[in-house]
């Protein structure tokens, strides 16, 4: 029988062989808005990486191409899109966060519709997460402190992350952790503030 324990924690026993003991996240009310966040996310950074990687390849075909997302001296896309921190693996990052994010938004419908999946891929999601979470914040610290300057799209992107990695992050813990215990809100609200007075203090009225 399904415990109580195992209900809030959004997972449930999966059918398999005599023995098995996978686990896999149950057709829960967290487990649904978890998936729509993965949807919502996946969709604004695919839109975003998308918006990127054509401006980026507009301006390698014509020098004079300005970006829409060039607005003043620190709110730049052109001058953080030109820098080598925008192109770790050779193709511009853009590119290459196109196709990821929409598998994430592909995920999460796949979640929020009710399928269930293999704790595995949940953990393996969560490793992903964490792996653009720490390239996020590298960036975050080169665009503030290195380019000297801000990509709108980039931020979106960066916006889309933290509660991502955060969420799924929460809904992989199990009950009665710690992390459960906090509001769900707490850690990416703080963040979220953390990251805003990083901008204010570092470009002040340059943002305007």
């Amino acid at each position: 029988m399904t415990t109580a324990a195992h209900r809030n924690a959004g997972t449930t026993r999966a059918a398999g062989p005599p023995g098995a003991t996978a686990l896999t996240p149950d057709r829960s009310a967290e487990t649904r808005r978890t998936g729509l966040l993965l949807l919502a996310g996946g969709l604004i950074g695919a839109l975003a990486s998308g918006i990127l990687a054509y401006d980026r390849i507009r301006t390698l075909e014509d020098p004079l191409f300005t970006p829409g997302c060039n607005i003043n001296a620190v709110l730049s896309c052109g001058n953080v899109m030109t820098a080598w921190q925008s192109h770790l693996l050779g193709p511009p990052n853009a590119l290459l966060g196109l196709p990821a994010f929409a598998a994430l938004a592909g995920l999460g419908l796949a979640v929020a519709a009710g399928a269930r999946l293999p704790r595995r891929l949940w953990q393996g999601l969560w490793a992903a997460l964490a792996a653009g979470s720490a390239l996020t914040l590298w960036l975050i610290g080169q665009c503030l402190y290195v380019i000297g300057a801000l990509c709108p799209w980039c931020t979106a992107v960066w916006a889309v992350m933290i509660p991502l990695f955060w969420y799924v992050t929460r809904h992989l813990a199990r009950p009665g952790s710690p992390l459960r215990a906090l509001p769900h809100w707490l850690v990416p609200a703080a963040l979220y503030l953390v990251v805003a007075a990083l901008v204010v203090t570092r470009f002040g009225t340059g943002l305007l």
